[in-house]
C-alpha cells in the first residue's frame, strides 16, 4: 500500500503550494467539495521512483473550540489520523509563531512520525532560517522552498526513509498472481450486495446504510477457474462527514485500494444523478493509470425514461472514460454481472498488452502521413519512431524533435489510433514524448569557440 503523507501548519505557511507541487497538479483530485479552507484534500504524490499519497489540510488552530476554526482543526486532526507521517510546514520569514508551539505539542502527542519543514527558505542561510525552531523538539528542521522547489526531494526522502521505504521499489512480478480488482464508488451504491453477488456467498457484510465497510477488504475468489482478488473498499461520502468514526480512513484506504489493483470498477447508482464526488473518483482512477469498467447498479425498476436520462448523465459528465465501457446491472439480482466481468478481462488484458515496436512505429507514421501536426513558430514536430514504455496503464513513448510542440488535440488524435489498432479498450493509455538532441549543436559550439 501507498505511504500516506499529510501536511499540516497554520494558515498560509505554504501547504497548498507544496501539495501542488508534489501532486504536480493546481487542485485535489478526489473529494474536493465546497469550503476549501476547512476540508483536506487528497492527491497522488510522486518523488523520482516513489509514491505516495498526500492529505493537504487547511489551517491548524488545535485550541479552536466553534466556528470555521474549528471545523479546520477537526479536518487536520483526522487527516493526521490518516496518516503514516506528517511533514509539519512552517514558515522561515514570518519565524517561530505561538500557534507554531501549540501545532507541535499535538503532534508530539500523537505518536506520528513528524517531518519539520521550514518552507519560504530561498535566498535565505540556512543557520538563520532554522535556528529558532530547534525548540519545538522535533529535530533537525528542513529549510525547503514550496514555490521553488529547494530541498523538498531531501524532505520527502527523509519522510519516507522514516518509514523504511527504499529508495527504488523492488518490481512486483504480477505474472502468475491473481487479477486485483477494486470495488469503488460513494456510500449505498452496492458495492458489498454486487461482491456478495459474484461470489455467491455472503462474504461481506451488506446492510442499507451508508458506511457499512468500513476498511479495504481482500476477497479472493475463483471465477470459471480463474483466480481474482476482489478488493471491497468503504464508500466515499463528503468529506463533511468523513470524520465520523464509521467512515474513519475510508478516503484514504480507496485511493490506496485503486492504487494496487489491475482493474477498478466504478459502481454508480442509475437512482442518482452524476455527482461532482463520483467524478472525482473517476480522475483519480485515471490518474493512477488503473484499467476501468463502469457498473451502473440498481438498474431494475426503472422505466425507459430513467434509463435514457441516466445514459444521458453518464455520456456529460464522465465523457473523459469514454476508453471504458459501461454495464446497467442489478447487484442484489445478479443482472448483467456475467457481461461486466468479461470487460474486466479484456480492460485487464489490454492493459498488460505487448505493443511491437515495428506496429507501433508504422501506425505513428500512417497517423502522421494522414494528418500532421501543427506548426509551432517556424518548425513543425517531427515524430521519428515509438516504442512501449510500461503496462497496466500501456505507455507509448514517441521519439522525434520539437516534440515539446505537440498540441494536446493532436495528442488526443495519437491516442484514437494508437487504440484503434490495439484495440486498448479499458485502460487509459499514456503517450511520453522525448526531443533528441540536435547533433549539430555542439558542433555549433565548437565553430564559436574556435571563433574567438
Amino acid at each position: 500500500m501507498k505511504p500516506v503523507i499529510a501536511i499540516v501548519g497554520r494558515p498560509n505557511v505554504g501547504k497548498s503550494t507544496l501539495f501542488n507541487r508534489l501532486t504536480r497538479s493546481r487542485d485535489a483530485l478526489v473529494a474536493d467539495f465546497a469550503g476549501l479552507t476547512r476540508d483536506r484534500h487528497y492527491g497522488n504524490g510522486r518523488m523520482g521512483e516513489r509514491e505516495f499519497i498526500c492529505i493537504d489540510t487547511g489551517g491548524f488552530e488545535p485550541v479552536a473550540k466553534t466556528g470555521i476554526l474549528a471545523e479546520m482543526a477537526k479536518q487536520t486532526k483526522q487527516a493526521v489520523v490518516e496518516a503514516d507521517v506528517v511533514i509539519f510546514l512552517v514558515d522561515a520569514r514570518l519565524g517561530m509563531a505561538p500557534q507554531d508551539r501549540v501545532i507541535a505539542d499535538f503532534l508530539r502527542k500523537t505518536g506520528r512520525p513528524v517531518i519539520l519543514a521550514v518552507n519560504k527558505a530561498e535566498g535565505m542561510a540556512y543557520t538563520t532560517v532554522t535556528a529558532d525552531f530547534y525548540e519545538l523538539g522535533l529535530g533537525e528542521p528542513i529549510a525547503i522552498s514550496s514555490a521553488h522547489g529547494d530541498g523538498v526531494r531531501a524532505m520527502i526522502d527523509e519522510a519516507l526513509d522514516a518509514l523504511g521505504i527504499p529508495d527504488e521499489p523492488e518490481e512486483d512480478d504480477k505474472t502468475d498472481k491473481p487479477m486485483r480488482i477494486a470495488v469503488v464508488g460513494r456510500p449505498n451504491v452496492g458495492k458489498s450486495t454486487f461482491i456478495n453477488t459474484l461470489i455467491g456467498e455472503e462474504r461481506v457484510i451488506a446492510f442499507d446504510m451508508p458506511g457499512t465497510t468500513r476498511d479495504a477488504i481482500d476477497v479472493p475468489f475463483t471465477r470459471n477457474g480463474k483466480p481474482y482478488v476482489m478488493i471491497d473498499t468503504a464508500g466515499l461520502r463528503k468529506r463533511g462527514k468523513v470524520f465520523e468514526a464509521i467512515e474513519k480512513f475510508s478516503v484514504v484506504k480507496t485511493l490506496q485500494a485503486i492504487a494496487d489493483a489491475n482493474v477498478v470498477i466504478l459502481m454508480l447508482d442509475a437512482q442518482q444523478d452524476i455527482s461532482e464526488q463520483d467524478a472525482h473518483i473517476a480522475g483519480f482512477i485515471v490518474d493512477a493509470g488503473r484499467a476501468l469498467v463502469l457498473a451502473v447498479n440498481k438498474w431494475d425498476g426503472m422505466d425507459d425514461y430513467e434509463k435514457e436520462r441516466a445514459r444521458t448523465d453518464i455520456a456529460r459528465k464522465l465523457r473523459f472514460l469514454d476508453f471504458a465501457n459501461v454495464h446497467p446491472i442489478s447487484a442484489i439480482k445478479g443482472f448483467g454481472i456475467k457481461e461486466l466481468f468479461k470487460d474486466v478481462d479484456a480492460a485487464y488484458a489490454a492493459a498488460m498488452s505487448k505493443l511491437p515496436t515495428p506496429k507501433l512505429t508504422r501506425i505513428l507514421e500512417e497517423a502522421v502521413e494522414f494528418q500532421q501536426p501543427k506548426r509551432v513558430g517556424m518548425s513543425r514536430p517531427k515524430m521519428r519512431y515509438a516504442h512501449q514504455g510500461g503496462s497496466n496503464p500501456p505507455i507509448v513513448v514517441i521519439h522525434g524533435n520539437a516534440l515539446s510542440g505537440v498540441t494536446d488535440s493532436y495528442r488526443r488524435y495519437l491516442e484514437g489510433r494508437f487504440r484503434e489498432a490495439f484495440k486498448l479498450r479499458g485502460t487509459p493509455l499514456r503517450l511520453e514524448f522525448k526531443t533528441g538532441q540536435n547533433p549539430f549543436v555542439d558542433q555549433d559550439k565548437n565553430k564559436k569557440k574556435k571563433g574567438r
